[in-house]
């Protein structure tokens, strides 16, 4: 097995991401929580505590998608309007003397998602609105156009789902091997855009656990499906090749949908999980971490596991 501290000084020295986050985030046992789903230990991956600023799993990928950019950049991406991709892109523009431009397309209104799109709007140097999803390319046509007059322009994908990211996301899976005693047998996270789950399979595959990655998808099968989070994988494990730093292959998640109605909208299971976590002084999104969370409620009981979840969502309270 790998020396995971090594290997994360290595990674960070040759790529130079910037410095965003404060890491590693928390690894928090939930005994009374593991006890309501039925489960032998649940961990919780505390990713929404990733930074004072604003916090939530998108800062690790951001670190290596902002890195280099002259001040004055301005990150110009694409998302719902209940998007903490968009929002955490918008606050930690700041940390690089950068700003904003945001296109977004609508998400049905639940509180969280509110105040996410509220927030997006205060930080945002530009938010361009699609009226119907159809519409969302114009709307990332016009953002991208009017970002010119702003500065230097840098496009972000959506959900920060690129092989770059990925790798801020391994190095959160790295992190596990320092804060557990024995390999976890399940990792259960939500699967939107693929970022955090591939991450998280090439760190398992590096690590040689035999850990079980679930991918609860949350979004729709064009965007959070296999071939898609294994490239971005496979994207990251060539980049640091190229740096000098070999991989193992990563083995594919386990996917199983959590959709509902559709992106956004909350399920009978969500809210349900969201209650019980909230019980337990865990605060779940509807859109990512309840579903994920339901799923867990769902097939846990009875197996006698250690779980971690990837804790995703971060209050925009959060940020200032």
């Amino acid at each position: 097995m790998c020396d995971p501290a090594r290997l994360i000084q290595k990674i960070r020295a040759a790529l130079e991401p910037c410095s965003l986050g404060a890491w590693p985030t928390p690894l928090e046992l939930a005994p009374a929580l593991a006890r309501a789903v039925g489960v032998d230990q649940l961990a919780l991956k505390r990713e929404d505590r990733s930074a004072a600023r604003y916090g939530g799993n998108k800062v690790r990928g951001l670190e290596f998608l902002f890195a280099g950019a002259a001040p004055g950049t301005v990150f110009v991406t694409v998302g719902g309007t209940g998007s903490t991709h968009c929002l955490a892109t918008a606050v930690h523009a700041d940390v690089v003397a950068g700003r904003a431009v945001l296109a977004q397309f609508s998400q049905p209104h639940t509180t969280e998602g509110d105040a996410v799109a509220a927030a997006c709007d205060a930080r945002a140097a530009l938010v361009v609105r699609a009226r119907a999803r159809a519409t969302l390319p114009f709307a990332v046509l016009a953002a991208w156009s009017r970002a010119r007059a702003l500065g230097p322009r840098r496009w972000i994908p959506g959900g920060g789902a690129h092989p770059r990211a990925v790798i801020g996301h391994f190095l959160a899976g790295l992190e596990l091997a320092r804060q557990v005693v024995e390999p976890p047998d399940r990792i259960v996270l939500p699967l939107g855009t693929g970022g955090t789950a591939a991450g998280v399979v090439l760190a398992v595959a590096t690590l040689g656990w035999p850990t079980k990655v679930i991918g609860v998808r949350v979004a729709p099968r064009l965007v959070a499906n296999r071939w898609r989070t294994m490239h971005l994988a496979h994207g990251a494990r060539r980049l640091l090749a190229r740096q000098g730093v070999p991989l193992p292959a990563p083995r594919s998640p386990e996917m199983v949908d959590g959709l509902g109605q559709g992106y956004g909208w909350p399920t009978v299971e969500g809210e349900r999980a969201r209650r019980l976590a909230s019980d337990h002084g865990l605060n779940l999104d509807p859109t990512y971490g309840a579903k994920a969370f339901a799923f867990l409620m769902r097939r846990a009981t009875g197996n006698g596991q250690r779980v971690v979840f990837w804790h995703t969502f971060a209050l925009p309270e959060a940020a200032p």
